[in-house]
């Protein structure tokens, strides 16, 4: 399926939420805090982690590398050798945006480097980054206690992109957990709830013998999952609990709690 968004908004995108990024790191945020979404990590450590996959990104687009970029490889991907500096932290993560987009904007999406998931050029990068620092921003948003938005092309676009891993994933790795998800007759409906019949946001997730389908579409499904875009998205990525009050789980929970526990990659 196309992506919903040009090459030109990802990198567009990537830009947005790298400064929203570090509107929360300039915040007076605890960089030592736990991040309640990724408990093994602080938000410092969120932070760095995202600001060197920019990096690593950067490094394969500029170098049309040709497979898999080892991390010692890229410079900075580590970053500041001190912690617990926001300035720092701060001006690093800039500086990490600004490599990855000038690299991206000069590749342009047709170019062929490695990548991981089938898609061999740069804009699946471009779309991977984006939709990365999206969910990664969410996760710094509610350890720093600060509200969290998103358009609503980019949080469509996000489980379109998701959904399309899973399929991969299924194809590929043949002992994943994601394996689990196949079998005869299931069905999960994710409809948003506060957007327009243009953006078409409902998605109709099929569990077949032969692997996960999806469309998007309005349909009975098995059980279904109804709130807010942005809500959707995030508990889709398991970023926000289906107890959260403005969400609605219709039908069989169990499927959907099964899903996302299998379904979950990063």
């Amino acid at each position: 399926m196309t992506p919903l968004l040009a090459y030109d908004r990802h990198c567009d995108e990537i830009a947005c939420q790298v400064g929203l990024l570090r509107s929360v790191v300039t915040s007076g945020a605890d960089l030592s805090g736990t991040v309640p979404t990724c408990p093994d990590w602080s938000l410092e450590d969120l932070v760095r982690h995202m600001g060197g996959a920019l990096r690593w990104v950067e490094f394969i687009v500029r170098t049309r590398a040709e497979e898999e970029v080892p991390g010692e490889r890229v410079p900075g991907l580590a970053g500041p050798e001190a912690r617990g500096d926001a300035a720092v932290l701060d001006a690093w993560l800039a500086e990490s945006g600004e490599q990855v987009i000038a690299a991206l904007r000069e590749a342009g999406p047709d170019t062929e480097v490695w990548s991981w998931a089938g898609i061999r050029n740069v804009g699946f990068w471009a779309r991977r980054m984006t939709h990365e620092i999206t969910v990664h921003r969410a996760d710094a948003t509610l350890a720093a206690g600060l509200p969290y938005e998103v358009a609503p092309e980019v949080a469509a676009d996000a489980i379109d992109e998701w959904l399309q891993i899973v399929e991969f994933v299924q194809r590929t790795v043949p002992h994943d957990a994601a394996r689990e998800l196949r079998g005869p007759g299931r069905s999960i409906h994710l409809h948003a709830t506060d957007t327009g019949p243009e953006l078409n946001a409902e998605w109709l997730v099929e569990l077949t013998e032969d692997g996960v389908t999806w469309r998007r579409g309005h349909r009975k499904a098995t059980v279904a999952l109804r709130g807010p875009l942005t809500s959707v998205l995030l508990a889709f990525y398991r970023r926000l609990p289906l107890e959260a009050p403005e969400l609605e789980v219709l039908g069989e929970r169990q499927l959907l709690e099964f899903w996302l526990e299998r379904a979950t990659f990063g």
